[in-house]
């Protein structure tokens, strides 16, 4: 069970966290959330679509494997890849909103939390504040991080609004037979509709190029190139499960 708590430096002084990357810690996630400012990075090695949320909310999503806790990028010597998507490097951090009194007016102003429960937190790793008072370098890079996925989220609300409204999203299923004759498929995910992306008419291309969107869905539909490597570790996985 979580337990989130506002970070600070008397109670959390002497603690540490873990940045390696294994299933122990939590990284066993077959997708994490994404976001158009994030999409860049991401594209070059994971493939990106759309989920839903419980409230029926899209969301993009980086996939790492094919079905819950598989993470086909984990390894014994941890995330094979270049670059980890911020929703998971950010672990075990989260925003929290505080509410401060300035000249007698309620301000409302984003902190730090840390679940205390995640395994990342103890003794080893990289310290959160010096010996005598501040935050270290790797602290501030937590906070950048988090400014960036809070900002990320919110630009995903329009992202997505506007593929909605264009009626872009489409839902798809994915058959994929491993090397070993195996059939599986993949459901429940939406991507883009390339043919209703190609009949828009120039105002709408237009509006989603100033809005930086056309960028951010053609990154997408290049992102599934990447769905080859992700079958070729996934026969991978399963051939050495056999030998």
């Amino acid at each position: 069970m979580s337990q989130h708590v506002l970070l600070n430096s008397v109670e959390h002084q002497n603690i540490k966290i873990d940045t390696r990357h294994s299933g122990e810690l939590g990284d066993n996630v077959w997708f994490s959330v994404t976001f158009p400012i994030e999409f860049r990075s991401v594209q070059a090695h994971y493939p990106i679509f759309f989920n839903k949320d419980t409230n029926g909310q899209f969301y993009p999503v980086a996939l790492f494997g094919f079905q819950q806790q598989e993470n086909l990028f984990l390894t014994e010597q941890g995330w094979d890849a270049s670059y980890v998507p911020l929703t998971v490097r950010r672990q075990p951090f989260l925003i929290g909103q505080q509410t401060l009194q300035e000249d007698g007016i309620a301000q409302q102003q984003r902190v730090i939390h840390i679940d205390m429960a995640n395994p990342r937190v103890g003794q080893d790793g990289e310290a959160l504040f010096h010996e005598f008072g501040g935050n270290t370098d790797y602290l501030e890079q937590v906070a950048d991080m988090l400014e960036t996925i809070h900002h990320g989220l919110q630009d995903n609300n329009a992202f997505i609004q506007a593929l909605i409204e264009l009626e872009l999203l489409e839902s798809f299923t994915l058959d994929i037979t491993l090397d070993n004759g195996s059939q599986n498929q993949m459901i429940g995910f939406y991507t883009i509709n390339e043919d209703t992306l190609a009949e828009l008419p120039a105002d709408a291309i237009t509006k989603l190029h100033q809005q930086g969107y056309l960028q951010a869905i053609y990154m997408v539909l290049a992102s599934h190139s990447n769905m080859r490597n992700l079958i070729d570790r996934k026969n991978v996985q399963v051939g050495r499960a056999f030998n």
